[in-house]
């Protein structure tokens, strides 16, 4: 342990050294040393303290996104299910209509017939309104 300490205490001083470009050994001096040191240390927590709160704002948007996110898919499921069911209906009722009989093929014609005809002039009256 107390060669930790020492090895410690030694890089201290060399960057103390460095930092400052006097070594102070005396007693008081060293007190000096150690205000500084903590003003260091002080001045290291807030640098820390701001970062640490800008990451917990960044995660609780991260956060807030993927909520939004997750509300959004299941409003998209329940969407995609109702429209599944509907167009599961529409084919079980086509197909019932086709293996029934000769009359109603015929008017499984003029009804495709007539959605065809009526697409073509929608889309026709949408194109004469844009120019």
């Amino acid at each position: 342990m107390s060669g930790h300490y020492a090895l410690f205490v030694a890089q201290r001083n060399e960057r103390l050294e460095d930092s400052f470009g006097v070594f102070f050994f005396c007693g008081q001096a060293h007190g000096a040393v150690d205000d500084m040191l903590d003003a260091e240390n002080k001045l290291l927590a807030e640098n820390l303290a701001s970062k640490v709160s800008r990451l917990k704002s960044l995660a609780y948007d991260i956060d807030r996104e993927a909520e939004e996110q997750n509300t959004y898919l299941d409003g998209m499921d329940s969407n995609f299910l109702s429209a599944t069911g509907l167009l599961t209906g529409s084919v079980k009722r086509f197909s019932t209509m086709v293996r029934s009989g000769r009359d109603n093929r015929k008017i499984l014609c003029y009804v495709s017939v007539g959605v065809v005809f009526l697409f073509f002039l929608l889309y026709y009256l949408i194109w004469r309104i844009q120019n």
